[in-house]
């Protein structure tokens, strides 16, 4: 395997994982320098993969794919001299539809076709939930298929229309996908960013001297120095180039949007921006939720690190009880430690996490994560402190119950797997060993990010569906599968 290529490991098999990240530059020198560095700010939300594509007048499109992070792949002079260009795309990829957790280079964005009019570039984060109908739909039309990824069917759809222009194209081909979708893509001179109609998945605009920035999250804006001008509207397309500026419109049927409130809990980094709001201090507000819900007595409030830190604080603020660090990450180990032996997965969470045995030593400990899927590393961890010596354990969840899969772009074990999809909560505690078990409420989780009077249940404000069930769009190719959707109330 190769030294690049991110490993499993038992920590990380039992999050819900980030679905891809995109970025697009256009109008500055050297434009695939401003998508790595947007990219490797970008990592979280993927690491198996990450793919480069940039136009130069001279050289035309040229493309890199690679397997592993941006750093081992996108910082080398040999690389980055090979992609020249003032225009440009990139995808950092982990896999939610296709072959899921086994990329091929074949899978890696961006997607590249060759119209009448010129060539085009896509990038995609998000997931098409009839992508297996349209796939069968444009094989027996004559379509060849080069990946196992539902983005490549926005290509093919595109390469049918008969719009005369890219973005013509593009509009006529995202009418007739289902799902969530944030796009960047590119022409020869044009950069294209597209928001689904019910704005599921970010997409943010920037601004860089006389160049214009696409991006994921705002920290990716703020990595290469660019100003934040605006987010991507729901149901947006925005066509931008060098000479023109930004061209906005909207070529979808206007609906109430339902951005995914994951974003808010786990997948966005703290430093982002989202809906005008710190990340930070949305996930501290959810802490103080849940220590407002879920009080109970104990010595210290630690985090599970790091995606549990701000709401730990906020839950300490709110609760009175002392902050600590009760458990340490090993910053360095990232995921391509050694191939892990069988000695050493029994190690399990041992590896990335260490408790501080000093400080745990006959506290009571409430120990604040963002979410419970599987279970599996939260007894893990829990077992942790007891050994070393903790006296009560416990668990303060920063989400509510994850009882469904997510069909949007976010990789989800199947729904019996999920732990709350088969247990209530005090099940969940007996079987996770803790002294006491809460997850905030969906209400309280609405009011931590603006919502005072919490979720309206005839019209919410977000995406939920991974704890109620509510699924915005049908998901049509699993319908198809057999899935069974939430019975009607």
């Amino acid at each position: 395997m190769s030294k690049t290529m991110p490993l499993a490991h038992p920590f990380d098999d039992d999050k819900l994982k980030e679905e891809c990240g995109i970025f697009g530059a256009v109008g500055v020198a050297d434009a695939a320098n401003f998508v790595a560095l947007g990219l490797h700010a970008l990592q979280h939300r993927g690491q198996e993969a990450g793919g480069i594509v940039v136009h130069d007048p001279v050289h035309g499109f040229n493309s890199a794919r690679r397997m592993g992070y941006v750093r081992d792949n996108f910082t080398s002079h040999e690389v980055m001299q090979t992609l020249p260009g003032n225009i440009g795309i990139g995808h950092v990829r982990y896999s939610t539809a296709g072959n899921k957790g086994q990329t091929a280079i074949r899978d890696v964005q961006p997607f590249f076709g060759e119209f009448s009019m010129g060539g085009a570039a896509i990038a995609h984060n998000g997931n098409i939930t009839n992508a297996d109908a349209l796939r069968r739909e444009l094989i027996e039309r004559g379509s060849i298929f080069q990946s196992s990824s539902d983005s490549e069917c926005i290509i093919h759809l595109m390469a049918r229309s008969m719009g005369r222009t890219i973005p013509d194209r593009m509009e006529e081909a995202l009418r007739k996908v289902e799902g969530a979708f944030s796009v960047v893509a590119m022409t020869r001179t044009k950069l294209i960013g597209v928001r689904d109609p019910l704005g599921v998945r970010p997409l943010v605009l920037g601004k860089l001297g006389d160049g214009y920035m696409l991006a994921s999250e705002t920290c990716a804006l703020d990595i290469v120095g660019a100003e934040f001008l605006r987010e991507i509207e729901p149901g947006e397309m925005v066509v931008i180039s060098a000479k023109s500026g930004v061209q906005s419109h909207f070529p979808f049927r206007r609906r109430q949007s339902r951005f995914c409130i994951f974003e808010h809990v786990y997948f966005s980094r703290p430093d982002s921006i989202l809906g005008g709001r710190s990340v930070y201090e949305t996930r501290e507000n959810i802490g103080r939720e849940l220590a407002k819900e879920s009080p109970v007595e104990a010595d210290l409030v630690c985090p599970v690190p790091d995606s549990g830190t701000p709401a730990a604080i906020g839950f300490s603020l709110q609760s009175g009880i002392p902050y600590a660090m009760g458990i340490i990450r090993n910053q360095y180990m990232g995921r391509t430690f050694i191939e892990p032996s069988e000695q050493i997965r029994n190690m399990g969470v041992r590896l990335k996490l260490n408790v501080n045995r000093a400080l745990i030593r006959n506290k009571r400990i409430i120990l604040v994560d963002d979410s419970v899927v599987r279970g599996t590393t939260s007894r893990k961890i829990k077992d942790m402190l007891l050994d070393a010596g903790a006296a009560e354990v416990h668990f303060r969840i920063a989400s509510p119950p994850t009882a469904w899969p997510c069909f949007y772009g976010v990789d989800t074990p199947q729904r019996e797997k999920l732990l709350a999809a088969t247990m209530t909560e005090d099940e969940m505690r007996d079987h996770l060993g803790v002294d006491s078990l809460k997850f905030i409420s969906l209400d309280g989780l609405y009011r931590a990010v603006g919502e005072a009077e919490g979720r309206d249940s005839k019209a919410p404000k977000y995406c939920d569906a991974c704890f109620s069930g509510e699924y915005p769009v049908a998901p049509t190719d699993m319908i198809e599968k057999g899935f069974q959707l939430k019975a009607a109330e």
